[in-house]
């Protein structure tokens, strides 16, 4: 069997709670955790997987350097090339450590930051960020401060069940925030501007996108509803989205993708009576509007999943917990072990295709009856063709191994 077909046949282990992003074709996954005799295990923080999105084929890539520690509930971002993992939590505790690593030089040598200016963020978790001007801008999260950082403060709202001394004086308290950071990469500057508005209340497990000079949010844990707000990246002012038509229930580990210039794609998460959802709607930033989508993945919810922007404005989600509990009281989320992670790609086209996707895809999916005509093509065209005929194939074999025995 030649390395090709070994590739193809490859697929890396399920997975939630990871860092996904892409870059060209490729859709890059990182880190994330799985479950193993019903036990929750971080997943190598040494290795990348790579999804070519044309062809369906992946590969996985060691990685070299500062290899951060297994994390949990960290947040990542692609600038420029580059990824960033910041904040998360183990075993440890929560942390505020920045790390990042070339993803285009082809070493995958991760690099820590050791030396910034300015103050960074508290530690934290289920945090989000915006990319923008070449800046990563942090909000949110669930984490721990001290006593003197908690007292008059408007923008931590305290987990009463869980709260803490060190030795036995220091108080240390967990809770949600809304607090705006934003890290400079060129100059390692960390600030906290001072914003305007009314913030969204303090939350943690939202999701958030980027679209222009805004940074909108929506959902997660302590938020009632699925309200929207978005942030002005310019003059730092909040502003509540009003919207014009039905919400989307409400739900926390959910995803929201910026698929144009005017529209923002959600799927999935909990629902906020502990259900896993499998809806999609996408949101006009102009109308105001939420409107529902039909999709082919109704019977595959997801939470924990990771949603990318592929080509011509299609949605990529990779892996996520389909059926995920969360044992719940009036005051906080007890998690109880995790049956069913996900290892397939799910794809979602959100805006008509082009003429020459069309064509390329009629002939991949029907290539088996099109042998003889393919070689009449150019050989350029041939190639093209043969990676979409070995996507096709590749996504019916991951919809086999996903259908369920009686």
């Amino acid at each position: 069997m030649d390395s090709t077909a070994e590739l193809r046949m490859w697929s890396p282990r399920e997975r939630s709670d990871h860092t996904a992003f892409v870059e060209g074709d490729l859709l890059y996954v990182w880190g994330g955790y799985h479950s193993v005799a019903g036990e929750e295990v971080f997943l190598p923080s040494d290795e990348i997987c790579l999804y070519d999105m044309s062809s369906g084929i992946w590969e996985t890539r060691a990685m070299t350097g500062d290899v951060p520690p297994s994390l949990s509930q960290t947040c990542g971002c692609c600038l420029n090339g580059v990824m960033y993992i910041f904040g998360g939590c183990n075993d440890n505790g929560h942390t505020n450590q920045l790390y990042w690593v070339n993803l285009l030089d082809g070493m995958f040598a991760w690099r820590k930051v050791t030396e910034s200016k300015g103050t960074p963020p508290s530690p934290r978790d289920r945090h989000s960020c915006w990319v923008y001007r070449d800046r990563i801008i942090y909000f949110g999260g669930y984490g721990c401060k001290q006593l003197r950082e908690v007292n008059d403060s408007q923008s931590f709202i305290t987990d009463e069940t869980s709260w803490a001394t060190i030795g036995t004086a220091l108080f240390r308290f967990w809770g949600w925030n809304n607090e705006v950071h934003v890290y400079d990469p060129i100059t390692a500057t960390w600030n906290e501007p001072q914003t305007n508005g009314v913030p969204p209340t303090p939350r943690a497990a939202h999701c958030s996108a980027t679209l222009g000079s805004r940074g909108y949010v929506c959902g997660g844990v302590e938020a009632t509803a699925m309200d929207m707000h978005f942030l002005d990246l310019e003059s730092w002012t909040w502003t509540k989205v009003i919207p014009t038509s039905t919400v989307p229930v409400g739900r926390s580990w959910h995803t929201l993708t910026a698929v144009s210039d005017s529209a923002l794609f959600l799927f999935g998460g909990l629902s906020a009576t502990g259900k896993p959802l499998s809806d999609a709607w996408m949101f006009d930033v102009q109308t105001k509007e939420w409107t529902e989508l039909e999709h082919p993945h109704r019977d595959q919810p997801r939470l924990w999943h990771s949603a990318c922007l592929g080509n011509d404005s299609d949605v990529i989600v990779f892996g996520g917990s389909r059926d995920y509990t969360l044992l719940m009281d009036t005051i906080s989320f007890l998690q109880s072990p995790s049956q069913s992670h996900c290892s397939d790609v799910l794809v979602f086209q959100t805006q008509p295709y082009p003429l020459i996707r069309l064509c390329e895809d009629c002939i991949g999916r029907n290539s088996r009856i099109l042998q003889e005509q393919l070689l009449w093509l150019p050989p350029k065209f041939q190639e093209i063709i043969q990676k979409r005929t070995s996507c096709f194939r590749a996504a019916a074999k991951s919809q086999e191994r996903s259908i369920p025995l009686l």
